[in-house]
């Protein structure tokens, strides 16, 4: 689907959080979306063919470059079907697993004195995967969130930034090692950028999570800016910035650990550095940023659609009842993958939920379903939008 914000009825946005190996849960979700496309539209529907702007964060990013980075044939390198097979074979050797024993020392050794991982194994794999590919040539718009270590500011990759400056348009596979760059888990990554004039731009990346694990709103920020500017040279006559009627979202979570209140203020007064880094097996500081910024994030954006009284227009579908080894981020077993695509399935057949505005639960809505038909839902609508856009 061209990103023509003009054509159509609406604006069309993926978003995927961040996550590690629980990225299996949205591809997951994603592989049902496609199928429900290809029985509307045809086997070689795609899901870049219908979104206009895909965000993804860490996990989330490298999802959104394989879903829209170009193969030979210009079509997707990858169908959303074939998500839990790269996750079952690849996951392992990104992140090798040890002796529990052996495993909760280079837990506490890795987190204070080197990352866990060494990252090697990801690194190779994504340059191989998208070898020289470039920003600017995704299939559809791409915004993938940073961090900026040496500046202390995030970086927003975006695939209509690349296109207008050559000093924004890294190889797709930077980004997604930048992304993905997880605090304690994988060294950051530094890289840079050059344009024909020579002038060069050098980029000291760790993960997106840090600023936007959650990248909904940064994509709806980015869609907001670019009508902004269509509207104002009167080249976008029948939409206004922030019209929340004529913007479509998925947004789908990673999953999240049952909140068991493993922490307490009490507790936490007590803690040093050391504990905040590393406490019963977990890393505080790290749970508390990330489940911190999903949900600021899911809060905003369903308090604009609930205010303005398109709620539907805002599909997000999370698990918030992870516990044991599938609430981690890299225990890469066999087992535990195919636990977490059993947590996808299942939760494809859970009621449709919402976020409690109170609360910050997610609560099943009566009478609106399940999110497999929430989806086949959305599916037509995109089907739909599609088709507005391909007429006359």
């Amino acid at each position: 689907m061209a990103p023509d914000f003009g054509k159509g009825k609406v604006i069309t946005i993926l978003s995927v959080d961040g996550g590690g190996i629980r990225g299996i849960i949205p591809g997951t979700i994603l592989a049902f979306l496609e199928s429900k496309l290809q029985e509307l539209d045809g086997p070689d529907a795609r899901i870049a063919d219908y979104f206009d702007v895909i965000a993804g964060t860490s996990t989330g990013g490298l999802v959104t470059s394989m879903l829209t980075a170009p193969n030979k044939d210009n079509r997707p390198l990858y169908a959303a079907k074939d998500l839990t097979r790269f996750y079952m074979e690849h996951a392992p050797k990104i992140f090798p697993q040890r002796s529990h024993f052996l495993s909760s020392v280079v837990n506490f050794l890795g987190r204070v004195i080197g990352p866990k991982y060494d990252g090697k194994y990801l690194r190779s794999l994504i340059h191989e995967l998208l070898g020289d590919t470039t920003l600017k040539q995704t299939l559809t718009q791409v915004i993938i969130p940073a961090f900026d270590i040496k500046r202390l500011q995030p970086v927003i990759f975006t695939t209509i930034d690349a296109k207008w400056d050559e000093l924004k348009n890294p190889k797709l596979a930077d980004v997604c090692i930048s992304t993905s760059a997880a605090p304690t888990f994988l060294p950051g990554h530094e890289f840079q950028t050059q344009d024909s004039k020579g002038n060069i731009r050098k980029f000291d990346m760790v993960d997106g999570g840090v600023a936007a694990n959650n990248p909904t709103l940064a994509a709806i920020t980015h869609v907001t800016k670019e009508m902004s500017l269509l509207w104002h040279r009167n080249e976008l006559l029948n939409i206004k910035p922030m019209e929340t009627k004529r913007m479509l979202i998925l947004s789908l979570g990673t999953g999240a650990p049952k909140n068991d209140e493993k922490y307490s203020a009490a507790t936490s007064s007590k803690w040093g550095m050391l504990d905040w880094i590393y406490h019963g097996g977990a890393a505080p500081i790290v749970d508390i940023f990330s489940d911190a910024s999903n949900d600021m994030v899911d809060y905003h954006i369903s308090s604009i659609f609930q205010s303005s009284n398109h709620k539907k227009n805002y599909l997000r579908i999370q698990d918030d009842t992870l516990t044991g080894d599938v609430s981690s981020v890299d225990i890469a077993t066999k087992r535990n993958l195919l636990k977490l695509i059993d947590v996808g399935e299942n939760l494809l057949k859970k009621p449709l939920s919402r976020v409690n505005l109170e609360s910050g639960n997610f609560e099943p809505l009566d009478g609106e379903g399940t999110n497999e038909e929430a989806l086949a839902e959305f599916a037509k609508m995109l089907s739909d939008e599609k088709k507005l856009r391909l007429s006359p």
